[in-house]
């Protein structure tokens, strides 16, 4: 029990930490003008979601290095999530930092599967942002779902992304959107952290 609230508490702090740099960034940027509007982030939603995603991975038994890294994680997604939800932008520093990280990773242990898992999902949201020439799909985001696609594998990552699309046009239609952008990074980060239970157990 006590590892369940250790785990809990761990994950709710690294995205309590995402949220204040997440702060920190919007107070010095402006929405931008083809962006999404700006919207709610709903910070105590969004730690609850990371304590439920801590206690998940420690009761399924997460080794250590993986728990570790989940929880680093966080950090980055939360941060995205909130400026996505306030100021429509999802800034580089969440996901570039990351991504430069992975490649770290990928070159010095030659881990080239992990690079590949990063582009299959990368190159169809890729192919979105260049059609819509960033309005129907903003390049932060396709920088979002590489940094998903290294975190969960090719697969997961694919089916993962497929269901926040149909939840992104579920919740819009829903809401009266039918038209418009909006802010999509909160689908995505909700499907990487839905899933990573299952890419940890692959």
């Amino acid at each position: 029990m006590m590892m369940l609230l250790a785990g809990g508490v761990i994950f709710g702090c690294a995205a309590v930490c995402g949220i204040a740099l997440a702060t920190l960034w919007c107070s010095r940027s402006a929405p931008l003008e083809d962006g999404p509007p700006p919207g709610a982030a709903r910070p105590v939603a969004l730690v609850a979601g990371a304590v439920l995603l801590g206690i998940v991975l420690v009761w399924r038994g997460a080794p250590l290095r993986e728990l570790g890294l989940s929880a680093l994680l966080c950090i980055p997604l939360a941060g995205v999530w909130y400026s996505d939800a306030v100021k429509g932008i999802v800034p580089d520093a969440f996901t570039l930092v990351p991504l430069a990280i992975v490649a770290v990773y990928v070159v010095t242990h030659q881990a080239w599967w992990l690079a590949l898992s990063a582009v299959v999902p990368f190159v169809p949201f890729a192919l979105a942002a260049l059609l819509s020439k960033g309005r129907g799909m903003g390049w932060g985001d396709v920088k979002l779902v590489a940094l998903g696609g290294a975190v969960l594998g090719a697969q997961i990552s694919l089916l993962a992304f497929a269901l926040a699309c149909l939840a992104a046009v579920v919740v819009s239609y829903a809401r009266g959107r039918r038209g418009g952008a909006i802010a999509f990074a909160p689908y995505l980060t909700s499907a990487i952290a839905l899933a990573i239970p299952i890419g940890i157990a692959r």
